[in-house]
């Protein structure tokens, strides 16, 4: 017997009790960027490769580690997306859509990480992405914060996530701080852990983003990156604040969130939550106005977060409050001569005459009890019953599979589809 294949590790399948979950999921995410007037975007989920090492950093984990990376038989050197920003800003400019414009934009799709796989974690995870262009006020900022509390109202979780909120300053700013810190984690060095240490020369930010609970306790006397701002970081972040304080929107200010990518600048912010354990982080983003620039465009302010599809299908289902949903409204049974064919005439008649409501015509033969059995598997809320009687008198009977005391009954085919509608309510 020939070896079977499986899939690849951190990549999996979703069967389809999975992804009826997922699809509730989406149609939430869906209606509410388009509700905020966002319009979608679709890129290829393979790109050059020096568009991430220019737009997430040569050294930053991502690039370094983590990305699908080949030459194709051009001699083209290609990645897998590791994220959705650099894709999205790389499509703005090759057609011309952000020079002296302002757009609002949304993207849901896979990316690929080559990182350990856990449980919320994998190699091919899938993300919402939204990004805004050619506004530089904190006020847009607040909304992006706003529509992802919208999010989190929506889908029911609003109480069981946190915001944290931190500004990065300008690169001015940072350039400044950098140093600082540097000198500072250069005087503890023999205590920082091997990443700390690995990260002190190339991306010292990272550090303060460590999980070490050593280094966190040192890091507790690191000079403040808010000490090295000018006045006007501090306008835009105090702005910010009062946007969402007006709102009603909680945050929490956390100094030593960074996010993982190089090309942030003032705001950053991320929504986590304590009830998946260590990966809490469900959602995260923040302005980052230098990388249209750094990739080709004419300087343009940007404002963007990404939004982790598994992890908060995996926070809903933790709480309990997304559950798959039945894909079947109306299963159509039948028995006798030409009961096979007047089912398939009135499973098209239905679908036309209901608009919306999944109707699921019995195939195979077998007698009603098997066929019930079917319609019970698939949670069929109605059952619609084809006999030899219904044939001749061009109607079909209707049985409420909900409400086990309701009596099945006969109806004209003509009424058939208003009967059906007050079962469904």
């Amino acid at each position: 017997m020939a070896l079977m294949v499986q899939a690849i590790r951190g990549m999996n399948d979703l069967l389809p009790e999975d992804t009826s979950v997922w699809q509730q999921v989406e149609k939430v995410l869906r209606e509410t960027v388009s509700s905020y007037g966002y319009s979608e975007v679709r890129m290829p989920i393979v790109e050059k490769t020096k568009l991430f090492c220019r737009a997430i950093g040569e050294v930053t984990d991502v690039v370094e580690k983590e990305m699908y990376s080949f030459e194709d038989r051009s001699g083209d050197h290609l990645s897998l997306r590791p994220e959705g920003t650099a894709g999205c800003v790389r499509a703005c400019i090759e057609h011309n859509l952000v020079y002296n414009q302002e757009q609002r934009l949304w993207y849901m799709g896979p990316m690929f990480r080559h990182e350990r796989p856990q449980k919320g974690r994998y190699r091919q995870f899938h993300q919402m992405g939204v990004e805004v262009f050619g506004l530089d006020g904190p006020d847009i900022d607040a909304e992006l914060i706003a529509l992802t509390y919208s999010i989190w109202k929506k889908l029911g979780i609003e109480n069981e996530l946190e915001l944290q909120l931190n500004s990065l300053g300008s690169a001015e700013e940072r350039a400044a701080y950098r140093e600082a810190l540097v000198k500072f984690l250069e005087a503890h060095f023999d205590d920082l852990d091997e990443d700390s240490k690995r990260r002190t020369h190339t991306n010292p930010l990272r550090v303060l983003d460590t999980k070490d609970e050593k280094v966190i306790e040192i890091l507790k006397d690191a000079p403040k990156l808010s000490d090295y701002f000018g006045e006007q970081t501090k306008a835009h972040f105090d702005g910010l604040r009062k946007f969402l304080d007006n709102l009603g929107i909680k945050y929490v200010l956390n100094d030593r969130l960074v996010r993982g990518l190089d090309y942030y600048n003032l705001t950053v912010f991320e929504w986590v939550t304590t009830a998946l354990g260590a990966q809490g982080t469900v959602c995260g983003g923040g302005r980052y106005d230098g990388l249209v620039e750094q990739l080709g465009g004419a300087p343009t302010k940007a404002v963007g977060f990404g939004l982790g599809l598994e992890r908060l299908i995996l926070l809903l289902l933790t709480l309990g409050k997304v559950a798959p949903k039945p894909n079947v409204d109306v299963y159509v049974v039948g028995s006798g001569e030409g009961s096979e064919m007047r089912m398939l005439e009135v499973s098209n008649f239905l679908r036309q005459a209901l608009p919306g409501v999944a109707v699921m015509n019995h195939c195979g033969g077998g007698n009603f009890k098997k066929q019930f059995k079917k319609a019970d598997k698939f949670c069929a809320k109605v059952a619609v019953i084809i006999g030899e009687s219904e044939i001749a008198n061009n109607s079909v009977t209707i049985k409420n599979m909900t409400d086990k005391d309701a009596q099945q009954q006969e109806y004209p085919l003509d009424k058939a589809a208003d009967a059906i509608k007050a079962i469904l309510g």
